[in-house]
Formats: C-alpha cells, sequence, structure tokens
C-alpha cells in the first residue's frame, strides 16, 4: 500500500486544469480497440484521433481524426460533467495482403487494401471533479468515400489521463 501512495498522490493529489482544456491521452476498447488522444483547442472545442487495430474486419489498421464539439449543460450529474459531444471527422482504414470482411463476407485480394471515409462520431465524456481522468463512450457513423461508397459504423468506450 505504501508504494501505491506516491502514484495516488500523483494521480489526485495536485491541482491540475480541469478536462476541458490541455492534452488527454489513453485507449479505447471496442470497434476500433487502441490509442486515443484528445487536445481542447478553445471553449467547447476539441480534436480527437485515434491510432488502432479494427479486429471486426479481418485486422485492419485504423486511423481518425475528430474536429469534436461539446455541449456542456445538456445533462447534469451531480458530481463533473458529462459533455455530449459530436462533430465532422476523416477515417482511414488498411488491410496488408490477406483480405477482408464486409458485412459477414471474406473477400480475397492481391496487394493492401485502403479504405478513406467520413465521419460523424457521437458520444458522452464524464469528467471527473478533482481528477485528470475522463472516460467516455461513442459511436461514429462513417461514410465511406473511397474505393466505394457504403455507410459503417465505429463504437468505442475509452478513458483518458490529461497532462
Amino acid at each position: 500500500m505504501k508504494r501505491l501512495l506516491p502514484f495516488a498522490f500523483l494521480l489526485f493529489g495536485h491541482s491540475l486544469s480541469a478536462q476541458d482544456s490541455g492534452f488527454g491521452l489513453g485507449i479505447m476498447l471496442g470497434d476500433p480497440t487502441g490509442i486515443t488522444g484528445k487536445g481542447w483547442i478553445g471553449g467547447d472545442r476539441a480534436i480527437d484521433f485515434g491510432v488502432a487495430w479494427n479486429f471486426a474486419y479481418s485486422g485492419s489498421f485504423h486511423l481518425h481524426g475528430d474536429y469534436l464539439f461539446h455541449n456542456m449543460d445538456l445533462i447534469t450529474v451531480g458530481k463533473g460533467r458529462l459533455p455530449l459531444y459530436y462533430g465532422p471527422g476523416i477515417r482511414i482504414r488498411a488491410w496488408g495482403d490477406n483480405g477482408y470482411y464486409r458485412y459477414g463476407r471474406y473477400y480475397d485480394h492481391d496487394g493492401s487494401y485502403t479504405q478513406i471515409g467520413a465521419r460523424l462520431p457521437v458520444g458522452l465524456a464524464y469528467l471527473f471533479d478533482g481528477a485528470p481522468v475522463d472516460v467516455f463512450v461513442e459511436i461514429a457513423p462513417t461514410l465511406n468515400l473511397i474505393p466505394n461508397m457504403y455507410l459503417d459504423f465505429d463504437a468505442a468506450i475509452g478513458a483518458r489521463y490529461w497532462f
């Protein structure tokens, strides 16, 4: 227990700015699963990104970036804040030489395969009072544009530590 006290002090014992400023880095689990980051650019706006692996589609590599708006007052909670967020973004997915799944069907191909799409994430983030951590849940409808057009979805839960 004594070994955990310095870590707890670093995490909770000093004053940090709220999670509506600065930069946060953490993990997301779902479709995709990987690293997530978020940086506030002013007021209710932030830019987030994901570098991840998508297990649902034969192991595709996943990158996304979003410009997010936050409604901080829509949902009130006793402690902390629970903003609804949404905004436009872009997603890139890439597969190696092994083929890929789409709509429950396997497609084999020669060479790599890449998709580019426009996404619209919508989510909730819980911003803790007095702790430099947030947790979130989001769904992101994505309109794949290249090489063909169809509607897809990303969904994840995650947490970030704020620096």
